[in-house]
């Protein structure tokens, strides 16, 4: 069983150690009409009824780790925002929003179906930045587009209860992930400027901090977390102060240590690191060789 924490209409399942990957936490939402579950992290699998009887599952965005528990709610609607839509309705589509190429995709295929329990959901449903539920007797949910980690990352507000999910905008000592073939850094800078305004007093992330209940330490938090930014364009900028191909600070790497080899973690490090490099070149910090190495400026 899980640690189950309570806040007015919204149930908060912890998952092992926070929630943190490739676990996470599941919110479930009891309107007086509907039920809602706020993802399917893998601590879904051990919560049982109150999870799978709930009407419907929004998604905030769509990765593996956040589908672990659909396999149990197939009479369950799924709605998801329209730009991550695709992922959530067919393997093909997770596999252009993952970008991967065709071998890691193939080992990617394998660990999500066995670690996750992988289920894609055709019957899936698109929703827009904005959109509403009323779940009945006062609880409303709203959505608020944050993209950045996904081209779809969304905050899920319970406004009746003062409580914004903000998913994988998890504050977590790693800093923010925008590995993917949809993720922009530049989408992730913006998207950590307005996360800040929304209009809440209790924060959940799906993963590590799970639970914030006092804004200043909110605040304090998301700066360390959106600083990781910047501290990885300091360690790219350190490396070329001799110039390197992008091949070469791939094999150098920004944000996985050495030895930890899941096998997406060359392209998502590649992808971070090309984001990285074209804004120090827009920034005019750094410039590309002839040969097309870069160099600091």
């Amino acid at each position: 069983m899980s640690t189950v924490l309570r806040f007015g209409a919204v149930n908060v399942h912890l998952g092992e150690k926070s929630g943190k990957y490739p676990d996470g936490n599941q919110l479930i939402v009891h309107g007086a009409d509907t039920r809602v579950a706020f993802d399917t992290p893998e601590v879904a699998n051990r919560i049982g009824p109150e999870l799978d009887t709930v009407d419907m599952v929004i998604l905030g965005h769509v990765h593996e780790d956040h589908m672990a528990g659909l396999h149990r709610l197939m009479h369950a609607p799924v709605q998801v925002h329209e730009a991550d839509l695709a992922a959530a309705q067919s393997w093909e589509g997770l596999c252009r929003h993952y970008g991967y190429p065709p071998d890691v995709l193939d080992a990617m295929r394998v660990i999500v179906q066995k670690d996750f329990h992988y289920q894609a959901r055709p019957d899936a449903t698109g929703y827009t930045d904005g959109a509403q539920w009323d779940l009945g007797g006062g609880v409303r949910v709203r959505a608020q587009h944050l993209p950045g980690h996904t081209a779809g990352h969304c905050a899920l507000v319970v406004e009746s209860e003062g409580l914004a999910f903000i998913g994988d905008i998890d504050l977590s000592g790693f800093g923010p992930y925008y590995g993917d073939a949809t993720s922009s850094l530049s989408d992730f800078r913006h998207t950590l400027k307005k996360v800040a305004e929304l209009e809440a007093r209790i924060w959940v992330t799906s993963h590590h901090k799970a639970v914030i209940t006092d804004r200043a330490q909110f605040l304090a938090d998301l700066a360390r977390f959106a600083g990781k930014i910047d501290e990885r364009s300091d360690q790219l900028l350190g490396h070329l102060r001799t110039p390197h191909s992008l091949d070469e600070l791939v094999e150098r790497r920004l944000l996985y240590p050495p030895g930890y080899d899941v096998p997406f973690v060359p392209c998502a490090e590649r992808h971070t690191i090309a984001m990285h490099l074209d804004e120090l070149l827009a920034w005019g910090q750094i410039a590309r060789q002839g040969d097309g190495r870069y160099v600091a400026v």
